[in-house]
């Protein structure tokens, strides 16, 4: 058994904290759906629009090979420079790119093509124009398109995976998630901001919002954790390619678990699909378990 003592004086490096990961998941250089796409996919066709306003560069998306089978591929895509951040919204899609992702996922419905979905986002367009042109009901619309989509469907949250934003492209049959990305309703800026009215407490935030991969798997919300011997950043093809095994095993679950070429094992993953989120973040009382298992008075 390890002393205290030994435990002071470990070389070993101490356990990132949340904050750490936040930081990690926001790093300039870490991957981009891009990016994955590139390494991941083959003969990838973008395809544009949402048929009612216009084309969002910050969610692309379009039908490719991967690893022998065709499927859709829907991701958010920030920049790496300035100017790219600008001309793609800082990777925060407006009502027309969630429009977009739902035609392409009905898309993928009418052909039978499983859905890859890669998240990276610190949340949707807040701006007035978006607020005016639907983005609430956008998102609530996405995820309805997703709760019926009768193809399975595997999400991988690469990055940051923030609020509404996130979770429009995020409904799906198996959820998956970097070891180095955070998944919340808000960022821990917004959160301190609320709280405390200081963003200078981000990072009590971020520890008490349970936002890192460990948190969310121990709640059940995602289904496994793909690791990162180093951050994603520092050995990007290994992570990748570790990420696109995950998808791989995860697409060949479903497969096995629900047969989606017939209609009952199209029915039974749907079933599976709503029941994994109306299991999430199920309400306990304490007080109210602490009264059943007290000693009743003779």
């Amino acid at each position: 058994m390890t002393t205290d003592v030994d435990e002071m004086t470990s070389d070993a490096p101490p356990a990132p904290t949340a904050w750490d990961r936040v930081k990690l998941a926001r790093a300039t250089d870490r991957p981009t759906t891009q990016d994955y796409v590139a390494a991941l996919f083959t003969d990838f066709v973008e395809l544009h629009g949402d048929r009612l306003f216009g084309d969002d560069r910050a969610l692309i998306g379009g039908v490719a090979r991967f690893r022998g089978s065709t499927v859709m591929v829907i991701g958010h895509q920030g920049g790496t420079n300035t100017k790219e951040n600008i001309s793609r919204n800082f990777g925060m899609p407006r009502p027309e790119g969630y429009r977009k992702a739902q035609r392409l996922m009905r898309h993928a419905e009418k052909f039978g093509l499983p859905i890859v979905t890669l998240i990276d986002t610190s949340g949707a367009d807040p701006g007035i124009s978006s607020e005016e042109r639907g983005q609430g009901t956008a998102i609530a619309e996405s995820l309805m398109t997703m709760f019926g989509c009768r193809v399975p469907i595997v999400c991988t949250v690469i990055a940051e995976g923030g609020s509404g934003g996130a979770l429009a492209i995020g409904i799906g049959d198996r959820l998956l998630m970097l070891e180095n990305a955070i998944y919340a309703v808000a960022s821990p800026e917004a959160c301190a901001t609320i709280l405390w009215r200081d963003v200078e407490k981000a990072p009590e935030a971020a520890e008490t919002m349970r936002v890192t991969a460990a948190d969310c798997y121990r709640f059940g919300i995602v289904d496994d954790i793909v690791p990162e011997p180093q951050p994603a950043h520092e050995a990007p093809q290994e992570v990748i390619a570790a990420t696109g095994d995950f998808i791989e095993q995860a697409l060949r679950d479903i497969q096995s678990a629900f047969d989606p070429e017939t209609e009952d094992g199209v029915a039974a993953m749907l079933d599976a699909r709503y029941g994994k989120f109306r299991a999430i973040g199920a309400w306990r009382d304490a007080s109210l378990d602490a009264l059943d298992s007290a000693t009743p008075e003779s």
